[in-house]
Formats: structure tokens, C-alpha cells, sequence
């Protein structure tokens, strides 16, 4: 089923910042939500797709959103492009802040395109950045000739008139559509985040099944809490190599041209997270731009876009990494999904361009095959095949997406996990270590998102690799933990004639 369009931003109202590039733009958008979101450079053209954030201006929330720069090309370019995307984002404006450069003075195209936003019947509020000191409240001066109102002259890179713009924006926002002020609560002192502490508690408490549980392990229970994520509202991420097609495939599920696509590598270069609602409820969306080999990575820009790319997958509860079907499964898409792994994260393989694939049976068999040498940590790995742009097939990514998300937030009960423990040591017995045997006891799940196990046992510390590999195969295909990381985490236990020995 076709997932809806992307859902409006609660009924917000949307401020817009738009202008020729690298007057700041990026810069102000920082300054007015608070966080680093967006990727800020010293030259012009860093910002390609709309970014979207929430604002929060004397009590009252507002969609802000940043845009490419505004200049003159051809519809086709890239800048025609995002110039098309820009233009989207003022029509659905309900304010506009026109950013100009204030210590460069007005340029013919900051005059061009006051003309144009004066056309398109919204509000605007014009906004002079790079106005510190007395030269630049000056220079701002200038801008009264766009015909725009009064020039509002701020720093957005050392703050300095913000405070005046944020009442500006609010003011001049239509009352009716502002969210009511929330009454204020008393504001409690935040504590400083602590690094996570494995709390000892008895397994009556954490699995309530204490009538299956050895006296010898009540102590020795580890239970570690699960992460805190916003309730409903599944987080996904689009992560691949350059020119895979994650915009095409964005564009596709929103049903709008939201991200900017074309032949290109490296189109896109920040993250741009986009909610949309399909008949099982709300999922986040993230784009990110393309992941290169690390020794391709030499320009400043890409590597704080790989950082972004990286900060959205630890973000993400399913990682949707998408491959160009017509290449095959690379390298480098392999050490993607062990930078995955390693994160902990659920997994979907997306096979794009699908429709371009002549033997389609020999190079799913052939991907297959990569993914069983070469990723047998993740094994079972739901693969979706599609064409991200005909749309065939796009359908059958979110359902898998969904059945990945469940596996890793699986728990499994105590009692049944360890009837199967006690069948696979009968089957495999623990093998011997410096002469003597391991005694493994007991195995219990500490912890979803992804599933984590803790074996006990004597000398489990001491338990080989291949042994755990075992342990891990076993979980996996015997209570269907396919496709998302396992952990298996060992302890030994205590001698209680340790001390009298020494």
C-alpha cells in the first residue's frame, strides 16, 4: 500500500529562510533551534535539500526550515533543481525570512529575487546577517532599497540581535495559527547524564519466573535498560554509498520530490529526516549523503557529512542500507553493514535500480551468496528488491522494515531460553579449556534493541569463539532473531574458597 503524504509539522507554522547563497542561512537556522543540525562551510552551495527543525520563540513553536541557495539556472541543473526545491518551501510559507549579506552589500541578485518574493503574496521579513558592529548596522541600512520593510540587522554567527529577531518573527506570524503558550512547570535541575551502570537486581524481578531460577545466579543477575526512544514513532535511515538511489527511494515514499535527485554522486550531503504515516502508524525517515572509503574522504565538507551520515545511524532503530543492484554488492557496502553491527542497529539490504538488472535470478543468488561469507554476523538479513524510480516493488520496504524493528525489540522468555540452552550443551558440550571443562549453568536475556544474552557459568569468561558462534547460531535460528546484531555476554562464577586459598 502507498504510505500517505508526509504529515504537516502538528499544525505549526512555517518560517522559511531563504536567500542567494552563503549569506548565512545555514548559520541562522543553527542559531534558531538551538543545535548544530545543519552543515555550516565558508563557501557557498553547502545546503542542498530542505532542512526542517522546530524553534521554540518566546513560548510559542515554529517550523523552521532552511533552503538552498536562491540564484538563476537552468531548470535542469543541479541549482535549477534546487532553486525548484526552494521555491517549494516559499509557497507553503507562512513567513519568510529573506537573509542578506550585510558587509557585502546588495547584489543585482539579492535584488532579483526581493522582486520575485514580493510576487509570491507571503510575509516577509528581511533579515541583514553579518551586521556586527557599526559597519554593519550601516551596510544594513542599504537593504531598505529591496522595498521589503525595515531591515532587521543581526549576527548569526556571534548572536547578536537574535533576541529582537525571534520577537520580530513572532509578532509578525498570524495569532490564529500559533500553538497556545504551554503553562510553565517548575523546571527541575537537570543531572548530569552518567555513563550506563549495570544494576544488580534479583531474576524474580526481572523475568518472574523464580521458580525456575538456580539460587546459585539471584546475586549475579545483570539487568541493563533498554534505550529510550520516542513511543510510536519508528526511526529509519537510508545509508549506502554515492548514488544509490536513497533520495530517489526517499522521494518515492513521501510521493513528492522532497529531496533533490539526479545522475550526480553526492547529491545529497546533510541529514534530512522527514515523518510520514503509513496504515500501521508514524516512522522518521532519515536521507543521508553517500559513505566513500575513508581514504577517499579528503574534503572538510564530506567528512562532517559522513559524520552526519554516522550520527543518524546510531540514531536509527533500522538502518535501511541501499545498494546499487547493477554493481552488486561492493565492498565497501560490506563494511557498512558492519559499521551496523557494531552499532547494534536492525538491518534491511534494499536492492535499488532493480529494473535495470538483466539476470535477475544469478545476481540475487550472487548477493546471497556475499552475504553468507561475508556477514554471517547478521545472517538472515531481510533482502528488498524494487525500483526506486518506476516505484515497483517500493511497497515491500516498509513491512520489512517493520518486521526487522520487531525482532530486534524481541524478548525471549527465561524458561523457554533455557530448555534450549540445556539441549544445545547435550547436543554440543562446551569444549575444554587448559585441560578442564567449562561448566555452563545458566543463559538469560538481559536486554532488547538488540537482543543481549548473559551465560553463566564456571569459567565462561574463558568460553571460545567458535563455542559462542554456536550459542549465537543457535538464538537465531531457533527463535527467529534473523537479520538484527545478537549479543552474548559471559560470566564466570565466584569461588567461594578464592579467599581462603590466598
Amino acid at each position: 500500500m502507498r504510505p500517505e503524504a508526509p504529515l504537516p509539522a502538528s499544525g505549526l507554522p512555517t518560517v522559511v529562510i531563504a536567500g542567494r547563497p552563503n549569506v548565512g542561512k545555514s548559520t541562522l537556522y543553527n542559531r534558531l533551534t538551538g543545535r548544530r543540525n545543519a552543515l555550516v562551510a565558508d563557501f557557498p552551495g553547502v545546503t542542498r535539500d530542505r532542512k526542517e527543525g522546530e524553534a521554540l520563540m518566546r513560548g510559542r513553536t515554529i517550523r523552521l526550515i532552511d533552503t538552498a541557495g536562491l540564484e538563476e539556472a537552468a531548470p535542469d541543473s543541479l541549482f535549477g533543481r534546487m532553486q525548484n526545491s526552494s521555491a517549494l518551501a516559499v509557497q507553503q510559507a507562512d513567513l519568510i525570512l529573506f537573509c542578506i549579506d550585510a558587509r557585502a552589500g546588495i547584489t543585482p541578485a539579492d535584488q532579483h529575487f526581493a522582486t520575485w518574493l514580493r510576487r509570491q503574496n507571503r510575509k516577509v521579513l528581511l533579515v541583514a546577517n553579518k551586521a556586527e558592529g557599526r559597519a554593519g548596522a550601516a551596510s544594513a541600512m542599504e537593504a531598505f532599497s529591496l522595498g521589503l520593510g525595515t531591515p532587521i540587522g543581526i549576527s548569526a554567527e556571534h548572536g547578536e540581535g537574535i533576541s529582537d529577531l525571534m520577537t520580530e518573527i513572532v509578532d509578525a506570524l498570524p495569532q490564529g495559527i500559533l500553538p497556545p503558550v504551554a503553562e510553565e512547570k517548575p523546571v527541575k535541575k537537570k543531572e548530569k547524564p552518567k555513563a550506563p551502570v549495570e544494576e544488580t537486581v534479583s531474576f524474580a524481578t526481572l523475568t518472574g519466573e523464580a521458580d525456575e531460577i538456580p539460587e546459585e545466579f539471584e546475586e549475579e543477575a545483570v539487568f541493563i535498560e533498554d534505550e529510550t526512544e520516542e513511543p510510536g514513532v519508528l526511526k529509519i535511515a537510508f545509508v549506502g554509498r554515492p548514488n544509490a538511489g536513497k533520495s530517489t527511494l526517499m522521494n518515492r515514499l513521501l510521493g513528492e520530490e522532497r529531496m533533490i535527485t539526479g545522475p550526480e554522486p553526492g547529491l545529497t550531503r546533510d541529514s534530512i529526516a522527514v515523518l510520514l504515516r503509513d496504515e500501521h502508524g508514524e516512522v522518521q525517515i532519515v536521507d543521508t549523503a553517500g559513505l566513500r572509503k575513508k581514504a577517499r574522504v579528503e574534503e572538510h565538507l564530506e567528512k562532517m557529512s559522513t559524520s552526519a551520515t554516522i550520527e543518524a545511524l546510531k540514531r536509527a532503530e533500522v538502518v535501511v542500507l541501499v545498494i546499487d543492484a547493477t554493481l552488486g554488492l561492493h565492498e565497501q557496502d560490506l563494511q557498512i553493514a558492519r559499521l551496523i553491527e557494531r552499532e547494534g542497529r536492525a538491518c534491511v539490504l534494499a536492492l535499488n535500480k532493480w529494473d535495470a538488472v538483466e539476470d535477475r535470478t544469478a545476481t540475487r543468488q550472487a548477493i546471497y551468496d556475499r552475504l553468507q561469507t561475508s556477514l554471517a554476523q547478521m545472517k538472515g538479513i531481510e533482502v528488498v528488491s524494487f525500483s526506486g524510480k518506476t516505484g515497483a516493488g517500493v511497497q515491500k520496504l516498509l513491512p520489512a522494515v517493520r518486521h526487522a524493528a520487531e525482532i530486534w525489540n524481541s524478548r525471549v522468555p527465561t524458561g523457554e531460553l533455557n530448555r534450549w540452552f540445556d539441549m544445545m550443551l547435550e547436543r554440543h558440550a562446551p569444549p575444554l579449556v587448559q585441560g578442564r571443562r567449562l561448566k555452563l549453568r545458566y543463559i538469560t536475556q538481559v536486554k532488547s534493541r538488540p537482543p543481549t544474552f548473559l551465560v553463566f557459568g564456571t569459567r565462561a569468561e574463558q568460553l571460545p569463539d567458535d563455542y559462542k558462534r554456536y550459542l549465537v547460531n543457535g538464538l537465531r535460528e531457533t527463535f527467529g532473531l534473523t537479520g538484527v546484531p545478537i549479543r552474548l555476554q559471559l560470566r564466570g562464577t565466584k569461588n567461594p574458597y578464592a579467599d581462603e586459598r590466598d
